[in-house]
């Protein structure tokens, strides 16, 4: 019988952090129990057939189809329930109410690990803005996280800041939270080997999706700014909507430094590594917004830029503050402040020693504390206590 399941509906391999974090667990999830059927959705009609997508990790994917977020959600829930249909699960894992509600009707239910990244009931107006204002679809999806949270043997989230939401608003029993940070392969994201050498332009990096929340737009008016006393440069990896690279490019326009902001789609993360060592530093001017303070997150763009030796720059704020000390491994400055992030470039740009500082510091604080191989080991674990045996025990 096959006894491990890792469900979500995201799209797996993509260039996103959803996406490389679910590959790390996965893989951890196979290397600790010997498989793991890993269930994620596609756009196709049709689902691909049941593969390894890695050692050990029985890759398929189902659509999700539909002309809107909620057509595509029950036409994966159609499809996942039709594949549990005759299978028996020792454990199942999931990351969202969109996979979660299908596997709670199951009977006998298997033990159950709900992974909490987001909440709809949070994370959706961000992204679909009159979700706000839909106060039957809010209370519909409440109830539902609700229900996937009360269900769950374990409940694993990222952030220290979650972890709290959880026990303090949706009154979730703390001693069945896991708190397990993100990682970064550090082999792949590696310090440069070269010497680190720039010319008189600061090349600045943002990677990760347009949202609002993840606040962009304060990167751009800071290299406005930079640009007042020293040439800069922008490039910005990430996925959005066209909407939201016109307004970027409007906004750099509207500031005289059209020029010096290019907008790139998302790359793999091999070329992100690339981009990473041509880089002066990363911005993370993450806004101060309850998608941020209340939710909580675990974001690999600083994670990742720390691992390759890139100085970060990022916003002040608690799931900021626990991967790290400001000054050491890299630099904090009042969230939603332009003139905070234009004066720490230029620090940096004029302090060397703090540069290098920073830029060793960090990747010298991941190695120790978040690896994937870390993460990993703290999931298993996870899985041992709900009754999972060890591949060489079993």
């Amino acid at each position: 019988m096959p006894h491990l399941a890792y469900i979500s509906f995201d799209t797996v391999p993509a260039p996103k952090g959803a996406a490389t974090h679910i590959a790390a667990f996965s893989r951890a999830l196979a290397g600790a129990f010997g498989s793991v059927d890993l269930v994620t959705v596609c756009g196709a009609a049709a689902s691909e057939p049941h593969a390894e997508r890695w050692p050990g990790v029985f890759h398929t994917e189902l659509p999700g189809l539909g002309i809107n977020l909620i057509d595509r959600v029950l036409c994966f829930r159609g499809c996942l329930e039709r594949w549990l249909s005759g299978r028996g699960f020792e454990l199942v894992q999931f990351r969202s109410i969109f996979e979660g509600i299908p596997l709670l009707r199951l009977r006998p239910r298997p033990r159950l690990i709900f992974e909490v990244n987001g909440l709809p009931s949070i994370e959706l107006k961000h992204r679909y803005p009159r979700v706000a204002d839909d106060r039957e679809l809010m209370r519909k999806l409440i109830a539902q996280e609700q229900a996937c949270l009360d269900a769950a043997d374990r409940i694993v989230t990222p952030s220290e800041v979650t972890a709290r939401y959880l026990t303090a608003s949706r009154f979730v029993e703390a001693a069945k939270i896991r708190v397990i940070p993100n990682g970064v392969d550090t082999d792949l994201f590696h310090a440069s080997d070269a010497a680190t050498e720039f010319g008189p332009e600061i090349p600045l990096l943002y990677f990760g999706t347009l949202a609002q929340w993840q606040g962009v737009d304060l990167a751009v008016r800071a290299v406005a700014q930079i640009c007042a006393q020293a040439p800069a440069r922008l490039t910005i990896l990430g996925a959005g909507s066209g909407r939201q690279r016109e307004a970027i490019r409007a906004l750099a326009g509207k500031l005289g430094i059209g020029a010096r902001v290019e907008i790139a789609p998302p790359v793999g993360q091999p070329e992100l590594v690339q981009a990473l060592h041509r880089s002066f530093a990363v911005l993370a001017p993450l806004a101060m917004n309850d998608r941020n303070t209340q939710q909580g997150c675990c974001p690999l763009k600083i994670l990742e830029g720390m691992a390759a030796g890139v100085p970060v720059i990022a916003s002040d704020l608690p799931v900021v503050r626990e991967l790290g000390e400001h000054g050491r491994h890299f630099l904090l400055v009042k969230p939603g402040s332009v003139d905070q992030i234009a004066q720490a470039v230029l620090q940096l740009r004029g302090d060397p020693v703090l540069w290098h500082q920073v830029s060793v510091g960090a990747r010298e604080h991941i190695l120790r504390h978040y690896t994937w191989e870390r993460s990993g080991a703290a999931l298993a674990a996870v899985c041992e206590e709900l009754g999972m045996s060890l591949a060489s025990r079993a």
